[in-house]
């Protein structure tokens, strides 16, 4: 996978947004928690993600991924590069990335059928 196709996969998501942080690291979030890191710096690009503990244990008996640097005890992995994986593997383990931290982020959400506050007539 391209770093634009990447990119794109990772903002397709409900409220993904990207913020680059820590020099060159640019980070995909939800609600302010990261489900994403890219090293643009690094050449090739590497890809940092989190993943559920039996993925991790098997991701890392690959060639070219091992645990996140400060966040391998979290279950994040790192790919050295990012096309490392095959697409399909990769959009697959984004989306349970996403969704590991989707479920711990409290996002604010109008109520569906909210009404404006009326104001009360006067006499």
């Amino acid at each position: 996978m391209q770093l634009e196709a990447l990119r794109r996969f990772c903002l397709s998501f409900p409220h993904a947004e990207e913020n680059l942080q820590w020099g060159d690291e640019l980070c995909f979030k939800l609600g302010g928690k990261i489900f994403a890191i890219v090293g643009l710096d690094s050449v090739p690009q590497h890809l940092c993600f989190k993943c559920a503990p039996e993925v991790f244990e098997e991701l890392l008996e690959r060639e070219g991924i091992r645990p996140a640097p400060y966040l391998g005890r979290y279950q994040w992995v790192l790919l050295e590069a990012i096309d490392r994986l095959p697409v399909p593997e990769l959009e697959a383990l984004l989306r349970q990335s996403y969704a590991m931290v989707s479920a711990k982020t409290k996002l604010k959400r109008p109520k569906s059928g909210a009404r404006k506050k009326s104001r009360k007539r006067q006499r």
